[in-house]
């Protein structure tokens, strides 16, 4: 999931449709014997979720569910395949968020359903409630009936108002990191893989689509069903409904959205095909089938989810020049790291977001050259040495230590996307490709469909590279990247001759206020303004980024990426004519990434802080929980450290009649 990164990455926080070709269904050859299941090499515990994946699995869930737009809500049933690993347990727990449970049912020998005793606990903020089953005779299958709140943490409700269309509601999931529980009860940690089939009744005005096998020829009917034959973890199970249509880019990939955004959608990823065949180039065949990409609105609170076989995608990278289209190269990298290799808990989420982002770096370079490459890397690089300056030490380390992460949405983006990348390239750069492909491809055959820990990866990487490679990186090295704060010193650098231009050009402009010549701005592209931007002292004279903005049309910029930078400069520079537009970037945008730099920079003063408030309370009615959360979050800090805030909020002093 990209939450916290840049474009193409810039994609570089906390992500598939239809039945695929034939050659992509068959598995890729194993590099070595299959890995022992994690539960037999150690014991696991994950502290998000109340499931006891060492008394009984869930191997298959079957989902009957019924989208109601009028109460928000969804219902129905969830009915489990389960493999009781404990002989003598006696109980299946399940993890829930603000769910109705109606009854619990066991399958007997017979096929018949009976009833079972089951009893919900008190809600805990964060982990939610354990719904706990009797099931003294352990029975094959378990059936819940249940239904949604209509404040459920993993979906969002939005109004035809709030589409693109204008006529039509849309439901969309987020289930990462611990947010199925409050759509479906499972067992709700990555440590669990199942199978997956939904039969989903909606209204008939609306298409409804899963992270399984949609059929881009679907009738919209009203009455769906899919099913997901490789095992996910519940991270990935994914639903959305809403006025939806299908084009395609190749043969096996297109996308959905809303017939508005569709064209603009398909234009602006139709490399897709191409960054498949790039990445499969480097580790084996792409193995999920088809890779479609679902374009959701503005509202969704991350840059994409890597929902195996429907990617969810935010709109916010289509900007009409593919410059931040490594978004769509970062969720399909997943594919292969996150999906195929999963953390086993979230303790160790590097292991999913590092070698992702590793992996985009890799595919983007092979489609737009190094160059882009390593400016995607320096601009991520730089955002994680400024998070470091104040980031608790604790949450830098790539393998975090039991008790460290009370919420799994609170995880430092920069250290399990960027410090993660960091530490494959730095084993790149040592062994050198001709070495390090082979194992990270190895790496994937061998843990294909298992969820893992970073000591399991350990052991791996001691064995097939560090070993059989001797005298080229130790094991104190690589413990030092995995266990401990920080940047290893020896950690290698990266340039690049584009930026060089960039930090000339805005040095130059400090020291002259002479704008840089328009031979050389007119080729940069949003990797190169953004770094332009962020080279800049925290804040500025007001006539200094008026003399900006009247050049570069910062203000009201439709890019989020250099939004995100210029409206907190603007506002800690005083530069109060970017406010209107910025409180419209506010109510417009929901992605996490692209607000909560700008909140932040409001609530620094009472009047910001007051705007700030002004402007969520515009924007809450379309804000998905998850956001909302964050940015309540904000505010609420800033209100108890501020002695009193202005009873309005200030604003330009007359803004030009539209």
């Amino acid at each position: 999931m990209r939450q916290l990164l840049l474009s193409v990455s810039i994609a570089a926080a906390l992500g598939l449709v239809a039945t695929g070709c034939q050659r992509n269904q068959n598995p890729a050859p194993a590099a070595a014997a299959p890995a022992a299941p994690a539960a037999a090499a150690e014991k696991i515990v994950d502290e998000h979720s109340y499931a006891q994946p060492d008394q009984v699995r869930t191997t298959d869930l079957a989902l009957d569910l019924a989208i109601d737009f009028d109460s928000r809500t969804i219902g129905g049933t969830a009915t489990y395949a389960l493999d009781w690993v404990d002989k003598s347990a006696t109980q299946l727990v399940l993890d829930t968020r603000d769910l109705a449970i109606d009854k619990a049912e066991g399958q007997t020998a017979d096929g018949k359903w009976e009833p079972l005793k089951f009893a919900l606990s008190d809600k805990d903020k964060v982990l939610g409630s354990a719904l706990t089953i009797e099931t003294p005779n352990r029975p094959a299958k378990v059936r819940v009936t249940y239904a949604t709140s209509p404040e459920a943490s993993g979906l969002q409700w939005l109004a035809p108002s709030m589409t693109e269309g204008k006529q039509t509601p849309f439901m969309f999931s987020q289930s990462q990191q611990i947010h199925a529980r409050s759509w479906v009860p499972l067992q709700d940690t990555p440590q669990i893989r199942f199978t997956y089939s939904a039969h989903v009744k909606s209204p008939a005005d609306v298409m409804v689509l899963m992270s399984a096998d949609n059929d881009p020829k679907a009738a919209r009917d009203g009455d769906y069903s899919f099913k997901m034959p490789q095992k996910i973890p519940s991270y990935l199970l994914a639903i959305a409904a809403g006025d939806l249509v299908f084009k395609p880019i190749g043969e096996r990939s297109g996308v959905w959205a809303e017939p508005a955004m569709v064209d603009k959608a398909v234009a602006e990823f139709d490399d897709t095909e191409k960054m498949i065949d790039a990445a499969e180039g480097l580790y084996g065949p792409y193995r999920w089938g088809r890779y479609d990409l679902l374009v959701l609105p503005p509202s969704f609170p991350y840059g994409g989810m890597e929902n195996p076989r429907l990617t969810f995608a935010t709109p916010t990278v289509i900007v009409g020049d593919k410059s931040l289209v490594s978004l769509i190269a970062h969720e399909l990298a997943h594919s292969w790291s996150g999906n195929l290799v999963t953390f086993a808990t979230d303790k160790d989420s590097w292991l999913n977001e590092g070698t992702t982002t590793y992996v985009q770096s890799r595919i983007t370079e092979a489609l737009y050259g190094r160059d882009m490459a390593a400016m995607e890397e320096v601009i991520d690089r730089d955002e994680l040495k400024g998070e470091f300056k104040t980031l608790d030490p604790k949450l830098q380390r790539l393998s975090l230590k039991p008790g460290t992460l009370a919420d799994p949405d609170d995880q430092s983006s920069a250290t399990v996307y960027t410090k993660g990348a960091w530490f494959l390239q730095f084993l790149e750069k040592r062994f050198g490709r001709a070495v390090f492909d082979p194992w990270l491809k190895g790496y994937f055959d061998h843990f294909a469909f298992q969820s893992i820990t970073t000591s399991q990866f350990r052991d791996y990487l001691k064995a097939n590279l560090i070993d059989k490679h001797p005298n080229v990186v130790t094991m104190e090295e690589v413990d030092q990247w995995l266990y401990e704060p920080g940047i290893p010193g020896n950690a290698p650098q990266v340039e690049s001759g584009k930026f060089s231009t960039v930090n000339a050009a805005r040095i130059a402009w400090q020291g002259s206020a002479k704008l840089p010549d328009k031979s050389i701005t007119g080729a940069w592209g949003t990797q190169e303004w953004v770094h332009f931007l962020e080279g800049m002292p925290a804040s500025l004279k007001p006539e200094q980024l008026q003399q900006l903005d009247e050049a570069y049309h910062f203000t009201g910029t439709p890019n989020g990426e250099i939004a995100m930078r210029w409206y907190p400069l603007a506002e800690r520079s005083g530069y109060a004519a970017a406010r209107e537009e910025m409180g419209k970037f506010l109510e417009r945008v929901g992605r996490r990434k692209l607000i909560l730099p700008v909140y932040k920079a409001l609530v620094a003063t009472p009047d910001g802080l007051a705007f700030a408030e002004q402007a969520f309370a515009k924007a809450k009615p379309a804000t998905h929980p998850i956001t909302a959360g964050s940015v309540e979050a904000i505010i609420a800090e800033a209100k108890a450290k501020a002695p009193a805030a202005p009873t309005a909020p200030a604003a330009p002093a007359e803004p030009p009649a539209k």
